[in-house]
C-alpha cells in the first residue's frame, strides 16, 4: 500500500488496557498495512487491531484514545508527542476506506445492473444468480456487522457471551491457532458450534468446560471452518431468507432486522450440515491438531466417525499442545462470572 511507505518502520509507546476493569499498561505500538500491533517490551504481541475497525474516541484531543469498533472497554492511548503514529493511523484508515466498497458505490452497481438485466435477463432474474452475485460483492466489514448483529440476537436466547479478563486472551490464542477471526463462548442456545458471517465462531460453554483436552473445542472450530468453506455463512442466510432480502442487501447494504431474527431462530434449531471428510481432515492437518478427540466428542463409541479416527493426520506424531494446561484450566472458567 503506497500510503504505508513512509511509515514502514515507525513504532510508538502507548497505554493499553484489554478491558475497562483492568489497569493500563505501557506497550509498544507498531503499524502494518491493515493492522495495528500492540506488543510488550519483550516484543511479544498482545493483540492485533484492524485499522478498518479502529475508532478514535476523542478526535482532535490528546491523548488520542482508540478502541476496536464495538468494544470501547479495550483502549489504547497515544500521547500528543506520538504525532507520527497518530498521523499514520489516520492516513492508513483513509486509504483503506478509499480502497474498500462503499454502500453508495454498491447502490450504483445495482442500478447499472438493472439496466444490464434488460439485455441479460437470465443472468440476474433468477434468484440463485442474484444471491451468488450479492454474496460475492459484500465486503468483509459488512459481513462482520451482520455477524455481530446475529450474535446479539443469539445472546437474547442463550445468554450473554462469556467473558473473563484472564481467560479472554487465551480465547484469542485459540482463535489464532484454529484460524478464525473471533471465538465467542455462549452459555446456551447453540447446541455445539455455529459459524457466523465475519469469521465469528460460537462455541457452547460445554465444549470448554466438559472436556479435558482443548483439541475437542479446537476440533469443533475447525469443523465450522470446513462448513464455511463448503457454504459461505452469508450464503446460508440469503438462501434461508429468499430473493427479496438478497436484493435489499445488494442495493442498500442492509438485511432487515426481522430477517436476522428469523434466521437466528432457524440456525439455533437446525442441525449443522454434514461435512466433507477429506476437506475437514485437511484443515486438521493444516492446523496440526488431531481429529480423534473431536471425533470421540461427536460419538464416544467412534462407530459413526471412524474416518476421522482412522485417518487422523496427527496420529503417531509428537504434537505441540493446542493450549498449555494452565491456559486451558483458565479458559474453562470463562463463563464463571
Amino acid at each position: 500500500m503506497t500510503a504505508l511507505k513512509q511509515y514502514e518502520r515507525i513504532e510508538a509507546t502507548g497505554l493499553w488496557r484489554p478491558t475497562a476493569e483492568e489497569q493500563r499498561r505501557e506497550v509498544v505500538v507498531s503499524i502494518g498495512e491493515a493492522t495495528l500491533t500492540i506488543s510488550d517490551f519483550n516484543d511479544s504481541a498482545l493483540t492485533h487491531w484492524s485499522l478498518a475497525a479502529l475508532v478514535r474516541q476523542n478526535p482532535g484531543e490528546f491523548p488520542a484514545v482508540y478502541h476496536p469498533d464495538g468494544d470501547p472497554g479495550e483502549t489504547l492511548e497515544l500521547a500528543e508527542s506520538e504525532t507520527t503514529m497518530i498521523e499514520a493511523i489516520e492516513r492508513l484508515q483513509r486509504a483503506i476506506d478509499r480502497a474498500r466498497p462503499h454502500p453508495g458505490r454498491l447502490r450504483l452497481v445495482s442500478i447499472l445492473g438493472v439496466g444490464a438485466a434488460l439485455a441479460a435477463v437470465l443472468v440476474f432474474w433468477l434468484p440463485g444468480a442474484m444471491k451468488r452475485h450479492t454474496v460475492s460483492v459484500v465486503p468483509d466489514i459488512k459481513r462482520q456487522e451482520i455477524g455481530r448483529a446475529l450474535l446479539d440476537r443469539i445472546e437474547r436466547v442463550g445468554g450473554r457471551e462469556c467473558s473473563e479478563p484472564d481467560a479472554d486472551p487465551i480465547l484469542r490464542q485459540l482463535a489464532a491457532r484454529t484460524g478464525v477471526d473471533r471465538l465467542a463462548v455462549v452459555p446456551a442456545g447453540v447446541a455445539d458450534s455455529l459459524h457466523l458471517p465475519g469469521g465469528i465462531v460460537l462455541l457452547n460453554r460445554t465444549l470448554i468446560e466438559d472436556h479435558e483436552d482443548p483439541a475437542v473445542a479446537a476440533g469443533f472450530v475447525l469443523a465450522e471452518r470446513a462448513r464455511a468453506e463448503q457454504t459461505d455463512p452469508l450464503d446460508e442466510i440469503l438462501d434461508f431468507a429468499g430473493a427479496w432480502p438478497s436484493f435489499r442487501l445488494l442495493t442498500t447494504g442492509d438485511i432487515a432486522p426481522n430477517v436476522l431474527d428469523r434466521y437466528a431462530e432457524y440456525a439455533l434449531a437446525e442441525p449443522r450440515p454434514a461435512l466433507d471428510e477429506d476437506a475437514t481432515l485437511a484443515l486438521f492437518a493444516q492446523a496440526a491438531i488431531p481429529s480423534s478427540p473431536y471425533a470421540y466428542a461427536l460419538d464416544v463409541t467412534g462407530e459413526t466417525v471412524l474416518g476421522l479416527i482412522e485417518a487422523d493426520p496427527m496420529a503417531g506424531r509428537t504434537l505441540e499442545p493446542v493450549l498449555p494446561d494452565r491456559d486451558w484450566v483458565l479458559l474453562q472458567s470463562i463463563c464463571d462470572q
